[in-house]
């Protein structure tokens, strides 16, 4: 019997190294620089976040407010999309659509947090404008977020699951019940309020389901060989350059 067929997200050599925020230990965080900053470096895949405006544009943003990254007091979700367009980073970047995003850059693959229940409609709809399905994976710390996302775009999309379904697969390793089918991925912290999330007994667990692992945030290169040691699927960095020096070292880059 034949394996089943990757999601194309997870069909790539292993570990996929993934910039986080596009990189933003190394360029302005979920800006169009930043994603281009990836590229250059070799990237197939970028993380980034999203947020609705009032007017339901899927803007691409980490924060509620905008203070951090532009100086502006006030919540991204109270604008429309003409006025958080004419505002500017700290670095004199936009805030970059998603849509805009996807067609700038369209050989990358990207893993999408959804920030808010309000963008879970919004940003279906740009996923099927862009004929995205293909090259995203979907997650959030709200499952009943990444549900609804589900039954908008089908069984087509890549996701991963929020912290209850992170907590079954862990357990299942301990030989408890699975429960419901895994996620295709999980995308998951190293450790969590202090516990180690990423150990080998979790990654054996969920490769023995045929569900790859991919870590977040990774900016240590001591770490980052540990987990690639482990077996790890992919790791996201706010060190892209980081990253790909250290996957080069052991000969497992596969970018440019």
């Amino acid at each position: 019997m034949n394996p089943p067929r990757l999601h194309p997200f997870l069909d790539h050599p292993r570990p996929v190294a993934i910039a986080h925020r596009g990189g933003s230990l190394e360029a302005e965080e979920n800006t169009l620089p930043a994603f281009e900053h990836a590229v250059r470096l070799g990237y197939s895949h970028v993380e980034l976040d999203v947020h609705a405006s009032r007017d339901g544009a899927v803007f691409i943003h980490h924060d509620e407010s905008l203070a951090r990254m532009t100086g502006d007091p006030r919540m991204l979700a109270d604008l429309d999309s003409a006025e958080l367009r004419r505002l500017r980073t700290r670095g004199g970047a936009s805030l970059p659509l998603l849509e805009e995003m996807l067609a700038a850059f369209p050989r990358l693959f990207v893993a999408i947090e959804l920030k808010s229940d309000a963008e879970v409609g919004p940003l279906a709809e740009v996923i099927g404008r862009a004929d995205a399905l293909g090259r995203v994976c979907a997650g959030s710390f709200s499952g009943r977020r990444t549900a609804r996302l589900r039954r908008l775009l089908g069984p087509g999309l890549c996701w991963s699951p929020a912290h209850a379904g992170v907590a079954r697969l862990w357990l299942s390793g301990w030989g408890l019940p699975l429960g419901p089918g895994p996620a295709p991925v999980l995308q998951v912290p190293v450790r969590f309020r202090g516990i180690p999330v990423v150990t080998p007994r979790l990654v054996r667990g969920a490769h023995a389901r045929g569900v790859q692992v991919q870590v977040w945030t990774v900016d240590d290169a001591d770490e980052m060989d540990q987990l690639m040691d482990m077996g790890v699927d992919g790791i996201m960095s706010d060190r892209p350059g980081l990253l790909r020096d250290r996957m080069r070292a052991r000969g497992c880059w596969q970018g440019g």
